[in-house]
């Protein structure tokens, strides 16, 4: 049994036009020979588009349903952090709810977006709590440099006290703005009701806590029963941890995904019949093994003349010593393309602002992004040992740059069973 299908629901011309526009071609050759992907679809079909749509699907003033989403009086938008589509395709077996959910179809609302770049959880999660690219809202990585402060500060557990999460990321999420007019609930996991990410990207509405997978769903489930017009935010993060820990192609993680398919089933039994259910995930993921984990701090030519480090393993920002010296940007550039230039995509700033992979930026956000990017191919993690903990090159599962694997993430869009008609339908 699985959530009644969207097929019969127009998702409208926006929703057409978004699943089916082509990438951009225009890109600029990295050394190593390969094209620099195309920037993420803001706009059209990214994580940003989502809670717009669904604002706009409820019938709130000032926000576009791009997504081309039916009208309906309650939306719960279920996001699994770490959830790719293309792992999700792969393993379409370990996934029945989910696969039975895609094969009846959604009109045209779009089954694949784009991640927010980097695609990482701090920059997707903050284009998904805002609706806006990484360059307005300014969360552009997991490790960022605060120009006014001179050093790296993380941008989800640990938070540089020093910086204001309201300040930092200024503009209102959709939550707030929608919040007066529709209620808004978030169910997630206690510690991040408080937390700096969430004040940042994710502010507004009530916050439901609740620990395990389990209690989450009832608990979303108690929600929209409560109220006859709700839109409901749902955060797993169990996957992405099984993935990290272990990695995208191990059993720990296919049981993960097997949880949460099954936690989904639960949730479309539980909530009010013809909720407008979104599943849809903040980036994937690839394996990297231990070999191809490399610390380049331990190569004195690669860091000579870089002042900061930030990013991830798979995107990684060089602030330099002096930016304005051409000539000592420009080796610092040809050392890493002659080290990685067959395995990264290796651009300036300039370069990656000029093809849009952050959207449109800000002059307060520009300072934050490296003069720099190392955006990984393949099989490959880049760390800086001098300021990581050795325990961080125990990672498997990465995710940052801008493979498919990385970048593309569901849309899977059902109406809720509900739990009289669940029920009728198990005994029948």
């Amino acid at each position: 049994m699985t959530g009644a299908p969207l097929t019969q629901h127009g998702a409208g011309a926006a929703g057409q036009r978004a699943a089916t526009e082509p990438p951009s071609s225009d890109a600029p050759q990295a050394a190593g020979g390969q094209p620099l992907p195309a920037p993420p679809a803001y706009g059209h079909r990214s994580v940003a588009e989502i809670l717009p749509s669904c604002a706009a699907a409820l019938g709130v003033q000032g926000f576009e349903n791009t997504l081309g989403l039916p009208a309906v009086p309650r939306v719960c938008v279920v996001m699994v952090d770490g959830l790719g589509r293309q792992h999700l395709t792969q393993r379409a077996a370990h996934t029945p709810f989910l696969r039975a959910a895609l094969q009846a179809g959604q009109g045209g609302i779009p089954t694949t977006l784009d991640a927010a770049f980097p695609s990482t959880t701090a920059a997707s999660l903050a284009s998904f709590g805002t609706g806006l690219p990484a360059g307005q809202h300014g969360m552009v990585g997991y490790d960022v440099l605060a120009p006014h402060l001179d050093r790296v500060v993380n941008q989800l557990g640990g938070w540089d006290p020093d910086v204001d999460p309201d300040r930092w990321q200024p503009f209102p999420t959709v939550f707030e703005r929608m919040e007066a007019t529709v209620p808004v609930a978030t169910v997630s996991l206690p510690q991040f009701e408080r937390s700096a990410m969430t004040r940042a990207a994710l502010r507004g509405g009530r916050f439901i806590g609740a620990e395990t997978l389990h209690a989450r769903t009832t608990a979303a489930a108690e929600a929209m029963a409560a109220s006859p017009r709700m839109l409901l935010y749902f955060y797993l993060n169990e996957l992405d941890k099984a993935g990290h820990v272990s990695g995208c192609a191990s059993p720990a993680w296919e049981e993960a995904l097997e949880e949460v398919d099954a936690s989904i089933r639960r949730l479309d039994g539980q909530l009010p019949a013809g909720t407008l259910v979104l599943v849809t995930g903040d980036h994937g993921m690839v394996d990297v093994p231990a070999h191809r984990r490399i610390d380049f701090g331990a190569e004195p030519e690669l860091v000579e003349g870089v002042r900061h480090t930030a990013g991830e393993p798979r995107m990684v920002h060089l602030h330099l010593e002096d930016p304005d010296d051409d000539g000592a940007a420009r080796r610092v550039l040809d050392r890493w393309r002659a080290r990685f230039g067959s395995q990264a995509w290796i651009v300036t700033r300039a370069e990656a602002v000029a093809k849009g992979l952050f959207g449109e930026v800000r002059p307060e956000v520009a300072d934050r992004i490296g003069d720099i990017l190392v955006a990984a191919q393949g099989e490959l993690a880049l760390y800086d040992g001098r300021r990581v903990r050795p325990t961080a090159f125990s990672m498997v599962g990465q995710h940052g740059s801008l493979t498919k694997a990385e970048r593309a993430v569901p849309l899977v869009a059902f109406r809720a069973t509900g739990r009289a008609q669940s029920k009728r339908r198990r005994r029948g």
